[in-house]
Formats: C-alpha cells, sequence, structure tokens
C-alpha cells in the first residue's frame, strides 16, 4: 500500500507522460480559473468513497491531481480540469463550445431561423444542453389501440442527448472547431471536430469504443450522465425504432465524425417544433 508521497510522485509521473490531450497540463491556467466549489462539493462526492472525503487531508490541488485533473509538477490545471470545472474554458480551448443552428429547410444554405452558442464548463454546458432539448423537441400522440395513445417525438431524446453527448466526449479539443448541432425542416446533424480515434474504424464502429479524451469520458460517467460505456450508440438506435424514426447515418472523414437523425415517420409533416428556442 503506497503513502501520500509516493502517491502524489505516482501521480505528477502519470500526467507528465500522459498522450491524450485531456491529460497534457495548460501552462497558461491557474488553480484560480477552476470552479473549485463544483470539483469539492459536486464532482469529488460523486467520485470518492465518503470516509474518503473526510479523512482526506491533502490540499485541493493534490486532490484534483488525483483524478488527473491538475499538474502538480507545473502547478496548472490539465485540459481535463479545465473542461470539466474551469470557469472559462473557451479563454484556453476556442473550440470548447457547441454552435446550435436551426433552418428553415433541408440545407445549409436555408435561412438561419435561430442561432445559439452554449459554452461553459461540462458540468454547466450538459444543464444547458437538456433545456434547449426541452425546448426544441416535439411530441405527438398517436393511436395505438381504441383505447389507448402514445406519445412519439419528432426525435426521441434520449438519442438526441447520446449523440450531443458523444459529440463531446470524443471530439478533439486541440481544433478551434465547435460541435456543431443542426436541426433542418426534416432532420438533425451532429458533427464533431476529429474523425474516429485509435482502434475504432468504420467496419467496427460502434461496436467498438476507443477514446480520445479518457478523463473527460470517465468525468461524464462520474457525473452520470453516460451510464454503460460502449451501449450508448446502439441504445439510441434502438430509441430510434421504437419512435419510428428510420436509423441514424454516420458519416466519417478525417476531419470530424457527423450523425443525421432524420424525423419520425408520424411527423411526414415538419411542425413548428423549437417553440422559440
Amino acid at each position: 500500500m503506497i503513502n501520500e508521497s509516493e502517491e502524489r510522485m505516482l501521480t505528477e509521473r502519470r500526467v507528465a507522460t500522459a498522450r491524450t490531450f485531456d491529460a497534457r497540463p495548460c501552462p497558461e491556467a491557474r488553480l484560480d480559473d477552476l470552479e473549485v466549489d463544483l470539483f469539492l462539493h459536486g464532482y469529488r462526492q460523486a467520485a470518492v468513497a465518503e470516509e474518503v472525503v473526510r479523512a482526506n487531508r491533502r490540499s485541493v490541488e493534490e486532490q484534483l491531481a488525483a483524478l488527473r485533473f491538475y499538474d502538480l509538477r507545473r502547478d496548472c490545471p490539465t485540459h481535463a480540469g479545465l473542461l470539466v470545472f474551469g470557469k472559462q474554458p473557451r479563454h484556453f480551448l476556442p473550440g470548447a463550445y457547441v454552435q446550435y443552428l436551426r433552418l428553415g429547410g433541408d440545407t445549409l444554405t436555408a435561412a438561419v431561423q435561430v442561432s445559439r452558442e452554449f459554452a461553459g464548463n461540462l458540468m454547466g454546458l450538459m444543464h444547458s444542453l437538456d433545456a434547449l432539448l426541452d425546448g426544441i423537441l416535439e411530441a405527438r400522440p398517436v393511436r395505438v389501440t381504441n383505447l389507448r395513445d402514445e406519445t412519439v417525438w419528432d426525435f426521441p431524446r434520449s438519442a438526441v442527448r447520446e449523440f450531443l453527448l458523444n459529440a463531446i466526449c470524443h471530439r478533439n479539443y486541440e481544433s478551434n472547431a465547435p460541435v456543431r448541432f443542426h436541426r433542418f425542416s426534416d432532420r438533425l446533424e451532429i458533427t464533431n471536430p476529429g474523425g474516429l480515434y485509435g482502434d475504432v474504424s468504420p467496419e467496427n464502429f460502434p461496436r467498438l469504443t476507443d477514446y480520445r479524451n479518457p478523463i473527460v469520458a470517465e468525468a461524464l460517467k462520474v457525473l452520470g450522465y453516460v451510464n454503460r460505456f460502449g451501449r450508448g450508440v446502439l441504445d439510441a438506435q434502438e430509441s430510434l425504432r421504437a419512435n419510428g424514426n428510420p436509423p441514424a447515418r454516420f458519416t466519417f472523414e478525417p476531419a470530424g465524425v457527423a450523425v443525421s437523425v432524420r424525423r419520425s415517420q408520424h411527423f411526414a409533416t415538419p411542425g413548428t417544433g423549437d417553440r422559440g428556442a
């Protein structure tokens, strides 16, 4: 069993030699650039056992470093720390935001009806995106028997949310481009910078999973946004099928991955949607 001094040395060595971008230090940032209260009173309680928290006498920096959010050797947050708890992640990672467009037709040349940007650390960003989905998805009753109706959606919330989470989790944060979330008259499209990563290929996707940002992926799981690694896309496809949507279609390019989801068959005539969002 290692002591605290040995654990600190191992933490420093692990972060210093990490190959993934989210584990690398951001020398321009400082502890003051993090929302430390979010870590202490939110994330830490979900990630670390209560008895360990009570017995913990280490500094905030050491606690962050133990979870790979801080580089003790360089005395600065890692990119993962900025993404999960940063006060202004875009100050250091310009592409760390989601761009939402609602277009008045089925092509990018159609008139832009709504344009919004969603930024901030991941804990706040996910709350904002959840609120967006509550405002833009449209429900409709469908008769399934003479005595019972069933509510269907133009796009099932769980599937859209999963595709957004995937884009945020697996994107290349070294790119200045945002995650793009476009709502057309007949479909949704979500595009994230960065092609398939590691051992994942068009042939084995989504059966195989690899992580460009493993610390971010773990943080999303700790925060409850991801329940089961490796099953999200398959579950989303099943939600689409049950709701009357065609299967999502994925496009893989070196510069990015795009997913396109068409409206449910129960919404043959495009509705108003968005309700002002």
